[in-house]
């Protein structure tokens, strides 16, 4: 929340998903708006998939803008009218607005993925071969980052082999990344980076998408979802002695990203960073 009182002036920004309980995206916001003294505040809303549509385009339309997050990201890339050319390249969209009476996309999810593995490893993933978990709009944006950092390999493990497929003949990956068929294939094999990018760990009776064990070597673990706690699959990956780190760098990041789409510089990192550390503790 701003401080400000709420007037028809204010603006609204929302956070879109399903679950979106757990997110921290309104603590971060909050914390900005306040920072600029901007007359919006910023809510996380639960929505299903055909009300989401109408709440991108209504909210931007309306003056303000908002995120999308899981499930709904490559359906907000369908909604908006004009697209960023990291929504254009993953097909997803996670951050939109309006300008001159077009509804715009973009998909910071990227920046914010690429930031979140240069803080885990700050040697960078330049010629290294990671496992990506998942092929939701999550791993198209973590594939777009490995891509862009002059990744090696990327193996693809997704529950549908077809749709993993799918995804590396979209983004055009055939020379760098290769969809594995069943967990089967990870036996012995060495990564210097495992990405979950599934939704799994969203909901604390989740299942983990794979077990570390099944590979050889695992250099570090990233995790795309975070929660108030360290989720499951960063807890297997530290019990097992490989250093990993959930969704919090990211989520950070392209919250700041978002936000110069939204009000321009300057994007008061030092009050995002107390706020997620505050949520931490």
């Amino acid at each position: 929340m701003t401080g400000r009182p709420i007037s028809a002036a204010t603006r609204l920004f929302a956070v879109l998903g399903d679950p979106v309980a757990h997110s921290l995206s309104p603590a971060l916001h909050g914390a900005a708006l306040a920072a600029r003294r901007l007359d919006a505040v910023y809510l996380a809303l639960r929505c299903g998939d055909r009300e989401a549509v109408g709440l991108v385009r209504g909210l931007a339309l309306a003056g303000g803008g908002g995120n999308v997050t899981v499930p709904h990201k490559r359906r907000a890339a369908e909604a908006v009218d004009r697209r960023t050319g990291a929504v254009e390249r993953t097909g997803a969209c996670n951050t939109f607005w309006s300008d001159d009476g077009a509804v715009w996309g973009d998909n910071t999810d990227v920046a914010g993925f690429r930031g979140a593995v240069t803080a885990l490893l700050p040697e960078g993933v330049a010629g290294a071969r990671v496992l990506l978990l998942g092929a939701g709009g999550a791993a198209r944006a973590a594939l777009a980052g490995l891509l862009d950092d002059g990744v090696r390999e990327v193996a693809i493990l997704n529950r549908s082999v077809d749709r993993a497929r799918e995804l590396i003949r979209g983004m055009g990956a055939e020379g760098s990344a290769t969809a594995l068929d069943g967990e089967g294939a990870l036996s012995g094999e060495d990564f210097d980076l495992v990405v979950q990018a599934t939704s799994l760990g969203l909901h604390p009776s989740d299942p983990l998408p794979t077990s570390l064990d099944r590979c050889g070597g695992v250099g570090a673990a990233l995790d795309l979802v975070y929660g108030r706690e360290p989720t499951r699959w960063v807890r297997a990956a530290r019990e097992r002695g490989v250093p990993a780190a959930d969704g919090r760098e990211m989520l950070l990041l392209q919250a700041a990203a978002a936000f110069r789409r939204w009000f321009g510089d300057p994007v008061p990192m030092a009050e995002m960073r107390a706020a997620l550390n505050e949520r931490d503790g």
